[in-house]
């Protein structure tokens, strides 16, 4: 483009025009609803970061080894006894696959699955989503990753250069043949990939979240890992934008530290467990997880209160704090969970159901005296004469009813209630089935 003297002195005007803006732009000052945005949608990824420092703090930990959980264990929230569980980190790059072995498994529930460093699933592998290859060879390589691979190997490409390997097979009434297939998953890498740090996360619990200091190091927390949210790039931006406002002054990091302890962490805890989801029959549950779309604040209250959530083909979750009375669980009290004959859970699952009692805000199990964390559709629990089932919940067995059914809760404490749907019918996906409310007795 050409311009003539007056044309560029008129070019010069617009363009002084336009540097108060600029400098406008410059000293952002965010309002409550941008930092409380700003503050969610990091918040998911710090969860995932605490978990990765978590999980390297174990143990014989390496990346690219898988952990054979033994039966009834698994250290993050919200854990699953009904299957014998897996877990690895795996790590490649630019040169390095992963490669992952899936045992052949038939006639019980499995799946390999894969997540991002932000919660996202990338896949699952199995009979029902990989019908082509349920089982066999996969090579887990980074984005773009050019190369050669045996014959044979399925390619499933990587958000970024970390992922988070869940396997699962049901125990069903085998619980040594659920072992031996655990035991036969494997990953190997194709060389020595380069493997970076999880950035420094401070620590911290459910209960007392991160204030201001989340907002630390941003560049590297959200960097280290690529987000497939259509909305991570106006996310980050504003992360970015908060976090510089924060560092500007001891009043602005303090004023936005006291409207983050005092109104969002609190808001967001009360959210997670009564709003975030549809909320019937006092539970709350069925929206769809694993895949967030724009929505990132659904992510990260799943990545608060149930870590390495699976898409809703494989499993619908339901949360319960509250009873029909809509007043908050109590270690101190006995509950019934009534199914009636005709809404039995078995009824409404091509997987299997189940149903776990974990501690309130750090939503891990309870011990307890007989070691009974949760049900499932193998349990041994005893019908109602009317073919209804009955579970009690409490610090006792309740009278009248089967001890085989008394689910223990801790006398005196808060607790909550997961249910899940693995591999859900319709009248789940859909609404129409819900578990009953929790009665107190």
């Amino acid at each position: 483009m050409h311009l003539n003297r007056r044309g560029f002195l008129a070019f010069l005007t617009s363009f002084a025009a336009c540097t108060p803006n600029w400098t406008a732009a410059s000293q952002f000052s965010p309002n409550a609803e941008q930092i409380e945005q700003a503050y969610l949608y990091l918040l998911g990824r710090l969860l995932v970061l605490r978990q990765e420092h978590t999980d390297r703090a174990g143990a014989s930990f390496s990346y690219n080894q898988i952990k054979y959980n033994p039966l009834g264990s698994a250290d993050f929230v919200n854990p699953n006894f009904d299957v014998a569980y897996l877990e690895a980190w795996v790590a490649v790059d630019d040169r390095t696959p992963v490669l992952l072995t899936v045992p052949r498994i038939e006639g019980r529930y499995y799946t390999a699955q894969i997540l991002d460093e932000w919660g996202e699933v990338i896949a699952n592998i199995n009979e029902r989503t990989f019908p082509s290859q349920p089982f066999g060879t996969y090579a887990l390589v980074a984005p773009g990753w050019q190369g050669d691979l045996p014959a044979g190997t399925a390619r499933i490409e990587l958000h970024s250069r970390k992922a988070k390997l869940l396997g699962r097979v049901e125990l069903k009434d085998d619980p040594e043949g659920a072992v031996k297939l655990q035991r036969a998953f494997e990953l190997k890498t194709l060389g020595i990939p380069v493997i970076l740090p999880p950035p420094v996360v401070p620590p911290f619990i459910n209960k007392d979240l991160l204030g201001v200091e989340i907002f630390d190091d941003v560049d590297a927390r959200i960097g280290s890992a690529f987000d497939v949210s259509p909305v991570a790039a106006q996310m980050q931006q504003r992360v970015r934008a908060v976090a510089k406002y924060a560092s500007s002054s001891v009043e602005a990091r303090s004023a936005v530290d006291k409207q983050l302890r005092e109104q969002v962490v609190p808001q967001f805890i009360e959210y997670a467990f009564t709003k975030s989801a549809p909320y019937r029959n006092h539970w709350v549950g069925g929206s769809p997880t694993g895949n967030y779309g724009s929505d990132y604040l659904l992510r990260t209250v799943v990545n608060y209160a149930g870590i390495w959530a699976n898409t809703r083909d494989e499993v619908i979750y339901f949360v319960a704090t509250r009873d029909a009375n809509e007043a908050p669980f109590n270690g101190s009290n006995s509950y019934v969970l009534h199914f009636p004959a005709d809404k039995l859970p078995q009824s409404v699952v091509d997987g299997y159901w189940s149903v776990i009692l974990v501690s309130v805000p750090d939503y891990r199990v309870v011990p307890n005296d007989v070691k009974r964390y949760n049900f499932n559709n193998h349990s041994n629990l005893k019908l109602e004469q009317d073919g209804s089932l009955k579970i009690a919940i409490g610090p006792k067995p309740v009278a009248g009813m089967s001890e085989t059914n008394w689910l223990p809760a801790p006398d005196g404490k808060p607790f909550s209630l997961t249910f899940r749907t693995y591999v859900p019918k319709e009248a789940v996906k859909t609404g129409a089935w819900t578990p009953p409310p929790v009665t107190k007795l």
